[in-house]
């Protein structure tokens, strides 16, 4: 009987998560398109690459929509099922809201999963394509445009050439600070150091002032080395196309190329925190799913004479709150406030308990 009560209170959350998923989706299209209309009409975006451009755009409506539809079928089929006084029959059979809760439980921290993977694959893949598109044919009133001016960049032209510059100019190609690495099996063979590098067409080159180019052998002894004052033109190995795009938005990455970024980045001694509170939130939201389903079966379950009506309210009320939680909590993070950590699961630790708490003096 627990059996065929699952399957039924599980069919009954899955028709309605997806029918609003497709839901939430279609508005976010439609409210998206709409607000850039004209910015595509503008620069005469060719109908095709609008097409690409919201077809990379859907996961990440997927993404934010997710949470939303499985706080509302969670609330509406146990609502179902109080309306049709199936509740207070499972009631009278013995049959406590803990054990009508698992199916939905298990479900939630199945989405949890499911939104980790999406939001690591399909929507840090999905938002630098269309950030892409944005930049190339969005020309005007563009929303992604790229800084003029780029600090501590750190990059890897392939697996043994590692390139740092401190500050670097899109506009004017130019480079200050730069530390080029090329690494052996185990050991350094070269290193370029300079002071700038300007980056000259016609030539095809880099051109360089105030560097030091050295050289080692197999046992990493020093057996070369050239310095210079004057301009100096020299393959590097890099153009400025490969900078532009090294210069990704930590949302255009997954959880594992922040990991690394954040890893070339302490080993260089550049700040990390942003990008180690924008790691953990990748992990942190997946959970949003599970935590709304636990804040959701109580809202239904308290106020039976309320119906849907009372936990479709309370569940506007705790979806905001919780995204409010995770914005402020990301802030604390980012002002180093709170540990980059903390930060980020702040707001999963507060509705957790509320949920918690909310099961506690629910009727069973």
């Amino acid at each position: 009987m627990f059996k065929k009560l699952d399957l039924y209170i599980l069919i009954q959350f899955l028709v309605i998560l997806f029918l609003s998923i497709m839901g939430f989706v279609s508005i976010f299209l439609i409210v998206d398109l709409i607000e850039n209309l004209d910015r595509f009409l503008d620069n005469n975006v060719p109908k095709n690459i609008v097409f690409k451009y919201y077809i990379y755009t859907l996961p990440y409506f997927l993404s934010i929509g997710l949470p939303m539809s499985v706080l509302i079928s969670t609330v509406v089929s146990l609502g179902y099922l109080v309306k049709r006084n199936e509740w207070t029959a499972m009631k009278a059979s013995g049959i406590s809201i803990y054990r009508v809760a698992v199916p939905l439980v298990l479900s939630g921290f199945l989405l949890s999963g499911f939104s980790f993977l999406l939001d690591n694959k399909l929507v840090s893949y999905g938002n630098e394509k269309r950030f892409d598109i944005d930049r190339d044919y969005v020309k005007r009133k563009s929303r992604h445009k790229i800084k003029n001016t780029l600090k501590n960049l750190i990059f890897q032209k392939n697996l043994k050439t590692h390139i740092s510059l401190t500050k670097y100019s899109v506009q004017k190609e130019k480079g200050y600070d730069l530390t080029l690495v090329d690494l052996g099996h185990e050991l350094i063979t070269k290193r370029i150091d300079a002071k700038q590098i300007s980056w000259l067409n016609k030539e095809g080159k880099w051109s360089i002032n105030n560097y030091s180019i050295r050289s080692f052998d197999l046992e990493g002894k020093e057996k070369d080395i050239s310095i210079g004052k004057q301009d100096t033109l020299i393959d590097l190995g890099f153009f400025p196309k490969d900078i532009y795009q090294q210069i990704r938005k930590p949302n255009e990455l997954d959880f594992f190329a922040l990991t690394d970024m954040i890893e070339k980045l302490k080993k260089n001694g550049i700040e990390t925190l942003k990008w180690e509170v924008t790691r953990y939130l990748k992990i942190s939201f997946a959970f949003t799913n599970l935590i709304v389903v636990l804040c959701g079966i109580p809202l239904v379950i308290i106020r039976e004479k309320g119906e849907i009506s009372f936990g479709a309210g309370a569940s506007i009320f705790v979806i905001f709150g919780y995204y409010a939680f995770i914005k402020f909590g990301q802030s604390l993070g980012f002002k180093g406030i709170l540990s980059p950590i903390l930060s980020a699961w702040m707001g999963n630790i507060i509705f957790l308990l509320i949920g918690i708490g909310l099961f506690w003096k629910s009727r069973t």
